[in-house]
């Protein structure tokens, strides 16, 4: 699947800002910069790898800024850059 740069989320408190980027890699390389990463940096990265999966984008690198974001709000987040580094409408 094709996709370009896109980004989504915010840096205020309790948000993720996502930028996913096309890769010349394959499989997902997902950057995370979290004060909580130590704590939770292995359920952000599932998180945003399930997600991407889900909505079949394989190869991309990912930049995650995380300020305290709950897995429903990550979800979101990397859903809404994926449809706008895709134009894939998932909602429909």
């Amino acid at each position: 699947m094709e996709i370009s740069n896109a980004i989504a989320g915010t840096l205020e408190s309790g948000d993720i800002m996502i930028q996913i980027e096309p890769s010349e890699k394959e499989g997902l390389q997902v950057e995370l910069e979290s004060t909580v990463a130590y704590q939770f940096g292995s359920q952000i990265k599932k998180v945003i790898v399930e997600t991407l999966e889900q909505l079949d984008i394989k190869d991309a690198i990912v930049k995650a800024t995380d300020k305290g974001a709950l897995d429903c709000t990550i979800r979101a987040r990397v859903t809404a850059a994926a449809v706008r580094a895709t134009g894939k409408d998932v909602w429909k």
